[in-house]
């Protein structure tokens, strides 16, 4: 195993889990998907951007985002297809949340 490691200034994750009640987990995540590829293309501080169903649980839809930086992730919340994203999506209701931030202080590649 490699131990060659890769230090970044401020590589940022968020990562967790959101639950919805069950009819409204899926609109969720078209709305998610639609945000996500917005946010990859036109964000270049984003490094990755992925929601997805978790198969064991109706509610519960699994969070990884990276991000170069926190004030990338900050300016993130600030863009039009985040607003766009907020309007469309705020008759939908959530009824549990576990999201974390890390600060990556160093990654290397796992073989």
């Amino acid at each position: 195993m490699s131990t060659e490691r890769t230090t970044v200034a401020e590589e940022i994750i968020v990562a967790g889990w959101m639950d919805y009640e069950p009819s409204d987990r899926d609109p969720m995540l078209r709305h998610l998907v639609e945000v996500g590829q917005r946010t990859r293309e036109e964000e270049p501080g984003c490094l990755d951007y992925a929601m997805a169903a978790d198969p064991s649980d109706e509610r519960r839809i699994r969070v990884f985002e990276r991000w170069v930086s926190q004030q990338s992730l900050d300016e993130h919340f600030t863009t039009a297809h985040i607003k766009d994203f907020r309007a469309a999506t705020s008759g939908l209701t959530r009824v549990g949340v576990s999201l974390k931030i890390f600060s990556v202080a160093a990654s290397r590649s796992m073989r």
